[in-house]
């Protein structure tokens, strides 16, 4: 996966980032990252995948599942590399290996992939990571066969569903608005 450039003072040196996609190859980067203390290990990216019995499900029974989709070769999202450390993760992959997500989705629509999850550990954040990550994310989905790519932003001032990410990042990539999903999240598109 490309490198991007475009660092600056203060910030991530895009140039030193490694974005890998994670495989059963690389799925040990993947599972260090959610690992660590402060990872969301509680949902381990499940939040929008198929699962069954999902109120109820373990952190444990989460982890399975994630590994059982890498190791069917289930497209799942890619890891950011930096300094020697796994610093960061998207969830991207085909819109339909998630659940529903918004009210009215065209299910006829082929080539779709979603962006659904951000995670930087708290360490590394406020430093351009996540931007670096959809530019990465974007570069993955187009180069995997998306037609499409769909995310579900919300503002800066919302209180929940952060992980998405901010309306403002998808925007200043020229994604464009097709509707709401629930009162907070934006339902994006970027064409190509």
């Amino acid at each position: 996966m490309p490198k991007r450039s475009s660092g600056s003072p203060g910030k991530a040196d895009r140039n030193q980032i490694r974005f890998t996609e994670v495989t059963r190859s690389t799925r040990a980067d993947f599972e260090n990252l959610f690992e660590q203390p402060g990872a969301p290990k509680y949902c381990w990216c499940m939040a929008w995948r198929h699962l069954e019995n999902r109120e109820h499900a373990s952190n444990n029974e989460r982890r399975r599942a994630m590994i059982a989709l890498i190791e069917a070769g289930t497209p799942v999202g890619i890891v950011a590399h930096a300094e020697g450390k796994i610093v960061g993760w998207c969830s991207v992959a085909p819109r339909e290996t998630y659940r529903k997500l918004s009210q009215e989705p065209d299910d006829s629509e082929a080539g779709i992939w979603s962006i659904v999850c951000f995670y930087v550990p708290r360490a590394s954040r406020g430093r351009g990571l996540a931007s670096a990550l959809l530019d990465a994310a974007i570069d993955h989905a187009f180069a995997k066969g998306a037609r499409t790519i769909e995310a579900y932003p919300v503002d800066q001032a919302s209180p929940s569903y952060r992980f998405m990410g901010f309306r403002e990042m998808f925007v200043a990539r020229e994604f464009h608005e097709i509707g709401m999903a629930g009162s907070r999240r934006h339902v994006m598109r970027l064409e190509r």
